[in-house]
């Protein structure tokens, strides 16, 4: 069977441009995968969202690194996770990378802020030294090549938006990262301004014309607003083949609960009914088909002696009386 790691690298080489919406759970990922999603990216803003933060540094590596596995563990399509910054120095980061091996996932990246991180849109973030940097992609990349070598790592640079950041800045340590051996570099940028991608994907490609760039289609800008905004296609020919929208998946979801919740609050049990007609013929309409309740009914019938009979005695999904 083919790594996870090696399906996304193959994908990155087959694609003009690779893209996808950012999710926090393993249906948000299950539904990305049954819409046509190539790949997956896990984000790490979405999850701390999911569990009550902000992103800035609250989460430990043991809790993304739990979700990773069971978004990993829900599809079949390889997966992207946020991996902050390692979640310490340069020891720590190869203790991220082992734990992120055994989830399952594609790959990882790493930033270059320093600890607690927080969102690159999140004012008053701090990187750490060139050298602190360049120490930390090394040490994960050789921890990668002694547990996986398909195993994605890429770098991101906070270096433009960061306290005293400059694009130059974000130039140089795009350049060092990818000549310390990683397999994707990222600049985030403070803005949808065309400019900025422009500049830093064209210095990248004069001395690393072959390596793939990645790119934060970030849900903090007002992509709408913007009277030239960059299209996918646009940063694929820039050298950007990895594209993801960081919180698509969190910005639809909270949209629609919101709005029902208080549909709910204001119109007790019609609320109910109208999401039931507003769903009906809709993929999502059976949350026992989103759970795929027959599948795993199918595996009882063929490991589990007398389900059949127990699936036509009883009422329910599937095999009972009425359904």
């Amino acid at each position: 069977m083919e790594s996870k790691g090696k399906a996304f690298r193959r994908l990155l080489q087959d694609e003009p441009y690779l893209f996808t919406g950012g999710i926090y759970s393993p249906l948000d990922a299950q539904i990305a995968e049954r819409a046509g999603m190539k790949s997956i990216y896990l984000s790490g803003y979405s999850v701390a969202m999911l569990n009550g933060w902000p992103d800035m540094g609250f989460l430990t590596q043991t809790e993304v690194t739990k979700i990773a596995s069971m978004v990993a563990s829900a599809v079949e399509v390889p997966i992207i996770a946020d991996a902050d910054d390692g979640y310490g120095n340069a020891l720590s980061t190869m203790r991220t990378v082992q734990e992120f091996v055994k989830t399952g996932v594609a790959g990882i990246h790493l930033e270059d802020q320093r600890f607690p991180k927080r969102c690159g849109h999140i004012a008053g973030k701090t990187i750490v030294s060139r050298e602190d940097a360049i120490g930390k992609y090394r040490a994960a990349l050789d921890e990668r090549n002694r547990l996986d070598r398909d195993f994605v790592v890429i770098a991101r640079t906070d270096a433009f938006g960061a306290v005293g950041g400059s694009m130059d800045e974000a130039i140089w340590r795009g350049r060092a990262y990818a000549d310390a051996g990683v397999d994707l570099v990222w600049a985030e940028l403070s803005s949808s301004d065309r400019a900025p991608a422009i500049e830093f994907a064209r210095a990248m490609r004069q001395t690393h014309p072959k390596l793939p760039l990645a790119f934060n289609y970030s849900s903090s800008f007002r992509w709408n607003r913007d009277p030239d905004p960059l299209s996918f296609r646009e940063l694929g020919e820039l050298g950007y083949k990895f594209i993801f929208i960081t919180l698509f998946g969190a910005h639809a979801a909270m949209y629609s609960v919101w709005n029902h919740m208080h549909e709910l609050v204001k119109n007790e049990e019609q609320a109910q009914w109208s999401l039931e007609r507003l769903k009906a013929g809709h993929p999502t309409e059976s949350h026992h088909v989103m759970a795929r309740v027959a599948h795993f009914q199918e595996l009882e019938r063929r490991y589990i002696p007398g389900t059949e009979e127990r699936l036509r005695g009883s009422d329910g999904f599937g095999e009972g009386p009425g359904h």
